[in-house]
């Protein structure tokens, strides 16, 4: 494989790598957003059109609760992207060998 082919494959690879990383990263953090809205959303009132005072105020720290964790977890995928181009990247892709037999009529 010439230089050239080989540097545009670990391009794509490392784009591949970080695109994938990106995705299970935001799917964990949404994942424990939705866990903590699925045992604590009645706290604030979720589903409820006339919310109390004490509710509201629960509401306003899951808003900031949910901020501050999808903050992080995008600092960490950025750390994670800067990472990556610290390493060469090739993708090895899904590879499958099928025996092929020849019949004999």
């Amino acid at each position: 494989m010439d230089e050239k082919k080989k540097q545009i494959l670990n391009e794509r690879s490392k784009t591949r790598l970080k695109k994938e990383c990106k995705k299970r990263i935001q799917t964990t953090m949404i994942g424990a957003l939705s866990s903590v809205e699925k045992f604590f959303g009645n706290s604030w009132g979720d589903g409820i059109s006339n919310p109390t005072h004490e509710q509201i105020k629960m509401r306003d720290i899951f808003e900031e609760l949910r901020t501050e964790i999808l903050d992080k977890g995008n600092n960490q995928i950025r750390l994670l992207e800067a990472e990556i181009e610290n390493y060469e990247v090739i993708w090895s892709k899904y590879h499958i060998n099928l025996p092929i037999q020849r019949f004999i009529e």
